[in-house]
């Protein structure tokens, strides 16, 4: 980069610094302020339209939440079961849309940031055109051009100044295109999500057929099917109750448990309000369940849940096994309809190890799972945890110096 100030004309050294300053100031400033205020009012419209579809997509999702806590009681026919695999796949669909519109958002603000990025290079590549710096002269080749030591300071000023903007322009440049790498990953993410979220709408459409085919239309035939049902996952909820109690006896057995103040961990009033499994919360698992519990606390302290929504069963968040037709985990001689099942955290690249960490999600093989919010780890080693349903009733609890043991390993969504 050079600049020639060898030069003198009729104008004072110092004068045309000041002007020549002056003119990069106003070519490289002026048309990056005006982009900038420009972009800014373009990306507030934008973002204003969008989060108005989101929340207006959002009052849908409460609004059929309502309808779910109504429905769900009275879910004693066959045609009221449809009704809730209806209104449950019309959430899911409000959420696909959701994802749409975030999605939407984030290209519209990637193009943006890509038009910043391009205008800060076209004036940094003015700014370099119209004035260079010469590197290559020294102080004292300045000093000998100068007419005088307020001239040479001025020089020195004034390749100071420039240098100064060149730095800065570069800067924000590097600024923008760090946002940039960041709006393509949350893009990519957002796009995982809807992917999933198809996957569960078809699941529940699945769900509602094979209802139909089991029962033929029939109320009677619903009514055996319904207490068949009930009779079974009333007696898988018994032996995962107990399997869970007898690995914390095992596993030190001196933690301490309490039900935690009236806040639940925070859980959202629209969900802790109704009996377990009424709603479908916002990553498609049902309400007061260990996992949509801890979805949420990922979310509040990271941001980053996943949609996991039809591949939620706390085992599958961090291990690989085969599921039956329940998500339960099953073991590869199991002779009846079983699917295989790569862990979530494999799939989404989200790191898991053996050390319990503050923040960190505790899960648990085998059965459906489970899976808890480690809010602290003691100096000896034990840690405190949050989580719901551990008894099956859909409640909230708190356990006090849990061997780490108990768990069979440990998700860090924030080194993800």
């Amino acid at each position: 980069m050079k600049i020639n100030i060898s030069k003198q004309g009729s104008i004072s050294f110092g004068s045309k610094v000041v002007l020549i300053l002056a003119s990069l100031l106003i070519a490289v400033a002026v048309p990056m302020q005006l982009m900038q205020k420009v972009s800014a009012e373009t990306t507030a419209e934008i973002n204003a339209r969008y989060d108005a579809q989101k929340a207006a997509l959002q009052q849908e999702i409460d609004a059929y939440n309502a309808q779910a806590a109504i429905l769900t009681s009275q879910a004693t026919t066959l045609q009221s079961a449809i009704a809730v695999i209806q209104n449950q796949a019309s959430i899911i669909q409000a959420q696909i849309d959701i994802s749409q519109a975030k999605y939407d958002q984030l290209v519209m603000q990637i193009i943006e940031t890509d038009k910043q990025i391009k205008n800060n290079q076209d004036a940094l590549g003015t700014t370099i055109a119209n004035m260079y710096v010469e590197d290559n002269i020294t102080p004292l080749e300045m000093l000998a051009g100068s007419k005088n030591i307020g001239d040479y300071l001025d020089k020195q000023e004034y390749r100071t100044s420039v240098r100064d903007e060149l730095a800065s322009t570069i800067s924000k440049i590097k600024d923008l295109k760090a946002q940039l790498s960041i709006q393509k990953i949350e893009a990519e993410r957002v796009l995982n999500d809807q992917k999933i979220q198809r996957v569960a709408l078809e699941s529940k459409q699945s769900e509602q057929q094979k209802l139909l085919d089991e029962t033929k239309g029939q109320e009677v035939a619903y009514q055996q099917l319904s207490a068949d049902r009930k009779a079974k996952v009333d007696q898988l909820r018994i032996e995962q109750a107990a399997a869970i109690a007898a690995r914390a006896d095992s596993n030190g057995g001196s933690y301490t448990a309490s039900d935690g103040d009236g806040s639940r961990g925070g859980y959202p009033l629209k969900w802790l309000n109704k009996g377990l499994d009424y709603y479908v919360d916002d990553w498609g698992m049902y309400s007061r369940e260990c996992v949509s519990y801890v979805a949420f606390k990922v979310d509040q302290a990271y941001g980053n849940m996943p949609y996991w929504g039809g591949i939620g069963m706390a085992w599958e968040w961090a291990f690989s096994g085969w599921a039956d037709g329940n998500g339960m985990q099953v073991d590869s001689n199991y002779p009846y309809y079983k699917t295989w099942h790569t862990a979530n955290t494999q799939t989404y690249g989200i790191p898991s190890g053996s050390t319990p960490k503050k923040g960190s999600v505790g899960v648990i093989n085998g059965n459906y799972g489970h899976v808890a919010w480690v809010e602290s780890v003691n100096n000896d080693g034990t840690i405190n945890i949050s989580h719901f349903n551990v008894n099956w009733g859909g409640d909230y609890a708190e356990w006090y110096n849990v061997d780490p043991s108990f768990f069979d390993a440990y998700i860090y969504f924030n080194e993800w």
